[in-house]
């Protein structure tokens, strides 16, 4: 049985349609991050599970349970916010013990569950301090303990690193990943940044003007966006608009663009006549004949270097290793033919 099933939800708000139609199912202790920019209906999907919104139409299953009209308390999840929302004047302790207290489990077992959570998050010796005493990572560890101390079979993230640093934002997110792995959570975590998406998810739910363009794990993401919007939010990518030639051999096929006929290996046919198609900058490679491109970025990275290079009046991002290329210099690039992926929606 699925942990979180999600049937054809939409949400309105007046004329505004904030999500359309989205069908997902979660999977029992999966890490599942809802990514895309602001705007693109990931909160409002959050706040549905969560049941702080109400769904204009569609139906939201926990745990086996209808949950689609049960207040936020009645379902078994906990939400990590943004802001901490952590109350100023409660100590650690005190913050960590409100939900226990409000659920009235007995002292033993409340004291229990707080030591318990503090011990794996690190919290013992900042227990009797106020919020106001702690760094911003202290404090996002303490917003974690409040819903993990519920012991809550879905746990959900607004957000919650947004307002780190961005060394501290590693650290903790290497935690949240820890500790949702070792109590066995079910996790949704939204962001709109995606690195993080990649570096801590099971699967990502890649969203778009309040609907789902792809879910798939961060690897497939990466290596087969199916949609010009996947292929440019995650990560780099070159996309290009191009014209079917024909089938030169069996699966490769060769296509007229604005880099000139360029070869792809695909054992799908192309749907259509025009199509588009990207390529990541790191599997471009610099050789001594290709397509030529004029140098006009170069970006000294550490172990590579980012080049932004101009081709026919158009611009591409290369990533290459140990180059000597300089800004005015005109350099050659090929790309294997398994290397570029088809898109599904044409320009």
């Amino acid at each position: 049985m699925v942990a979180i099933a999600l049937e054809n939800l939409s949400k309105r708000f007046g004329d505004f349609t904030a999500l359309s139609q989205v069908s997902l199912n979660v999977e029992p202790e999966e890490f599942l991050t809802l990514l895309g920019p602001s705007g693109c209906g990931k909160t409002t999907l959050l706040k549905l599970v969560s049941g702080f919104l109400e769904p204009s139409e569609g139906r939201i299953v926990i745990g086996g349970q209808d949950v689609t009209r049960i207040p936020p308390e009645g379902r078994d999840t906990a939400l990590c916010f943004q802001s901490y929302a952590l109350f100023p004047h409660l100590s650690v302790r005190e913050n960590l013990e409100f939900g226990p207290r409000q659920k009235r489990l007995s002292r033993g077992d409340r004291e229990s569950r707080v030591d318990d959570v503090a011990t794996k998050l690190d919290l013992t010796a900042q227990m009797s301090k106020l919020p106001n005493e702690l760094s911003g990572g202290q404090q996002q560890r303490v917003s974690l303990g409040r819903a993990l101390v519920m012991r809550p079979s879905v746990i959900l993230f607004d957000e919650p690193l947004s307002n780190l640093d961005a060394k501290l934002r590693d650290q903790v997110r290497v935690e949240i990943r820890r500790i949702q792995k070792e109590y066995g959570l079910t996790a949704i975590y939204v962001t709109h940044d995606q690195a993080e998406a990649l570096a801590m998810s099971d699967r990502i739910v890649v969203m778009n003007n309040g609907m789902v363009e792809q879910v798939d794990t961060p690897e497939v993401l990466y290596a087969k966006p199916k949609t010009k919007f996947v292929a440019d939010f995650i990560g780099d990518a070159n996309v290009l608009h191009g014209s079917v030639v024909g089938e030169s051999t069996v699966g490769i096929w060769r296509i007229k663009t604005a880099l000139g006929a360029v070869d792809i290996q695909s054992s799908v046919a192309p749907q259509s006549k025009q199509v588009d198609l990207c390529w990541r900058p790191e599997h471009a490679i610099i050789s001594a004949n290709g397509i030529a491109g004029t140098v006009v970025h170069r970006a000294f990275q550490g172990h590579f270097t980012n080049l932004i290079i101009n081709t026919n009046e158009e611009i591409y991002r290369v990533q290459a290793n140990h180059t000597l290329a300089q800004e005015g210099d005109v350099i050659h690039i090929s790309i294997p033919p398994d290397k570029f992926v088809l898109l599904e929606s044409p320009a």
